[in-house]
């Protein structure tokens, strides 16, 4: 019997809203879904008792996955929804470059027809999400943050938009970036806007990302981490983001920085978020010649599993020297609450990461000029300022330089591995402080000390590209002056559905998932 599709609401509002009960109802305890499909339209059967509400657009990925299983939302709304957002809010956020409205709202109707026929493919099917204009999308520009690359129309998708469309996703549009994925911004492209505090950072690479994430503008997006890239933004944004095994999620298809060490992975607003667009993302594929070909292991299913029994690594002086007494404490109190669960604390040893910057840099310039031989020096004019000097360093790196930088990365990932297999995961800053204020020309590579200003220690970072090994960074706190703080959980080589349960339950037991920039 054909089913009736009654307008519910008004799709020219952006505030919609849910009862945390009703949503929490919908989406069954938050995490598992169920498959029992109703009318559009229905009331939840549950009696709802919780009165807070919250606007439609700050609900979690799996809340609206279970309202628009559950009969109570549809794609087309809830995209048309998303997309009056980005209208009303994006002009002064600047999270994306490109919105593709008609492929969106195209992708919402044929996946409400497949719900509609019993066709349910899962949690991500009729979600609105936003893709890193990093990313290969068929018959849209990708700019990779450059005007060189401008008039680039793919052929192909890159496979992680395959997997998430493969998956029911609907992809809103292209989030912005840093120029190449490097630093700077290009003078003729916008900068993210951190929603937070428009006077503070946003995050490097991945900030539009981050932003869209934080700002209700999708309800998922895809990051890539090169030295930093999910985290920082993640972190400055209030975001969750996961930074997956190298070679865990597919490269193929996403323009490159530095191919030893990119990554591609989930930014999400919830730890199960983060692992349902995980699970679709990754897996081998044959086109990508770094590709793991070990198959993925359930991530979101364990989540509940709790930490009772994990060890859990910390180095007190590699997570609190040099660091911000605020987030000291925060990070702290996240191993206070995990012992309390029952985890057991285990002192570790982070091996001396203090050259890290500069052997990375050496490493990731070089790789960066290869990655963009096509149009570089050749079109050099048309690169921004600072990712051309980016890239003229890296063609007078020596080869001696790259080599001894190639033997000291090498020598630090060993250790990494080693003591990581001490432990079920460890337990470290994100970034040693909160937010920094912005750049006053974000699109110049400056000094080393206005730059260090943003990130005064990537110790945190960039030994986890170096090594290749997954990390988690989930929100933990907010500074005195109202922004995010974030702790950071590092793995073994294929530890994923560890992380996310750690990190799960340090999240649950916690209210700052549920904060949200008052935008």
């Amino acid at each position: 019997m054909k089913r009736e599709s009654p307008e519910i609401f008004d799709t020219n509002s952006t505030d919609r809203k849910f009862t945390r009960r009703e949503l929490i109802t919908a989406s069954v305890s938050g995490v598992a879904l169920s498959h029992t499909i109703v009318s559009w339209g229905a009331t939840p059967s549950a009696t709802l008792s919780d009165a807070s509400e919250i606007p439609l657009y700050y609900a979690s990925l799996l809340e609206v996955a279970g309202l628009i299983e559950s009969g109570n939302l549809r794609p087309t709304e809830l995209t048309q929804l998303q997309l009056n957002r980005i209208a009303a809010l994006d002009g002064n956020l600047h999270s994306y470059v490109t919105v593709m409205a008609d492929q969106a709202l195209e992708s919402a109707q044929q996946a409400e027809a497949e719900i509609l026929a019993g066709q349910y493919r899962g949690p991500l099917h009729g979600v609105p999400i936003g893709i890193k204009d990093l990313c290969y999308t068929k018959g849209v520009r990708t700019m990779a943050g450059t005007t060189v690359l401008a008039n680039f129309i793919p052929d192909y998708d890159a496979t992680v938009v395959a997997r998430l469309e493969a998956a029911g996703a609907v992809i809103l549009g292209k989030l912005t970036l840093c120029e190449g994925a490097h630093g700077p911004y290009h003078p003729e492209l916008q900068v993210p806007v951190n929603p937070w505090d428009a006077t503070r950072w946003s995050g490097v690479s991945s900030s539009g990302s981050g932003v869209a994430t934080a700002a209700g503008l999708c309800f998922g997006s895809v990051g890539t981490d090169t030295g930093g890239s999910i985290r920082y933004p993640s972190a400055v944004n209030g975001c969750v983001g996961l930074k997956p095994t190298y070679g865990r999620v597919s490269r193929y298809g996403v323009y490159g920085l530095a191919a030893s060490m990119d990554h591609v992975g989930p930014m999400t607003r919830t730890v199960a978020d983060a692992s349902v667009m995980f699970e679709a993302m990754a897996g081998f594929d044959v086109n990508d010649p770094t590709s793991l070909a070990e198959p993925v292991q359930p991530v979101e299913s364990g989540l509940q599993l709790g930490v009772a029994g994990l060890r859990i690594g910390f180095d007190r002086s590699y997570a609190t020297k040099n660091v911000d007494p605020e987030v000291t404490v925060a990070v702290i109190d996240v191993i206070s609450e995990l012992e309390r669960q029952g985890a057991e604390i285990v002192e570790v040893t982070m091996p001396d990461v203090g050259s890290v910057g500069q052997v990375w840099y050496d490493i990731e310039t070089v790789e960066a000029v290869i990655a963009n031989a096509a149009t570089f020096p050749a079109r050099a004019d048309q690169y921004g300022p600072g990712f051309r000097q980016v890239l003229q360093y890296g063609q007078q790196v020596s080869g001696v330089s790259y080599a001894r930088a190639s033997d000291l990365r090498a020598e630090l990932s060993a250790r990494i591995h080693r003591m990581l297999a001490e432990v079920d995961c460890m337990v470290c800053p994100t970034m040693a402080t909160p937010a920094s204020l912005k750049l006053a020309n974000p699109y110049l590579e400056e000094t080393d000390a206005e730059w260090e200003s943003l990130v005064p220690n990537d110790i945190f970072s960039k030994p986890f590209n170096f090594s290749g090994v997954p990390t988690l960074s989930v929100p933990c706190g907010f500074s005195t002056g109202g922004l995010p703080l974030s702790v950071q959980f590092v793995g073994s080589r294929l530890s994923e559905a560890t992380l996310c349960r750690v990190g799960y339950a340090y999240e649950q037991a916690n209210v700052w998932y549920t904060k949200h920039p008052a935008i």
